[in-house]
């Protein structure tokens, strides 16, 4: 199913389903490379999510009723079948990343809580995290910041009642069946249980990040010498 509609005179969004679903995310993923591939003058934003895609356009260019056939002829096109493992359909192929991490408590103050709350050993959070291979299904929230799913259901956990008020960059989180990697200084209410030591977000490169929609993600837990090597940093204070 899709549905299209205004949502301003220069915005529109198109719906690909009214639920998360891992399924829906190679569609999302196809479409924006094919409006990316299209590089139509009047699209000026493509923005992803679980379920739908966000477009910002140029009304003097193009038309809410010239976008719209546009994209009634995409969804129009007969489906080529299902996408096998990460490939995806037509010009987007998905990314295998791995991150490094280090899930020390000096980066960690929630992985203790979240082992304890699960009734888990502190090693087997850490091997249930790192072993899963994640999704990346939406980035927002702040530049580079990409939601991947899904957590193990034994370590899915809600997000903390109040924010912190400051996350250093690369801390890694969780929060219910997602789990995420900040990757700049911010507030947040993620469940801290490591630290990535890579850089994210970067907007001097090009890509800012290295994250598209689609994308699949591993952890792999390193030692806190390899931590500081990569360029890691303990936090002093958490707030």
């Amino acid at each position: 199913m899709f549905k299209i509609e205004a949502v301003s005179e220069c915005n529109a969004i198109i719906y690909f389903g009214d639920q998360i679903d891992l399924l829906l995310t190679p569609k999302i993923s196809e479409f924006v490379a094919h409006l990316q591939t299209l590089a139509h003058p009047a699209i000026v934003e493509v923005i992803p999510s679980y379920t739908s895609v966000l477009i910002q356009y140029r009304p003097d260019v193009l038309s809410y009723q010239q976008l719209y056939r546009l994209l009634v002829d995409y969804f129009a096109q007969p489906e080529e079948g299902p996408v096998e493992g990460v490939e995806m359909e037509g010009n987007y192929q998905a990314k295998q990343i791995t991150l490094p991490v280090y899930y020390g408590s000096e980066v960690a103050p929630d992985l203790a809580v979240v082992a304890d709350e699960k009734g888990l050993s502190i090693e087997q959070v850490i091997h249930l995290h790192s072993e899963r291979t994640y999704t990346v299904c939406a980035i927002g929230f702040a530049p580079g910041f990409a939601f991947l799913a899904p957590v193990d259901e034994s370590i899915a956990t809600p997000r903390h009642v109040e924010p912190r008020k400051w996350i250093p960059a690369g801390s890694v989180g969780i929060a219910n069946q997602q789990t995420a990697v900040y990757p700049n200084e911010s507030p947040g209410g993620w469940q801290i249980i490591g630290n990535c030591p890579l850089p994210l977000f970067q907007p001097q490169q090009s890509p800012m990040t290295p994250f598209q929609v689609g994308d699949q993600v591993r952890f792999t837990a390193i030692s806190k010498d390899e931590f500081l090597q990569q360029g890691g940093q303990i936090w002093p204070q958490w707030k």
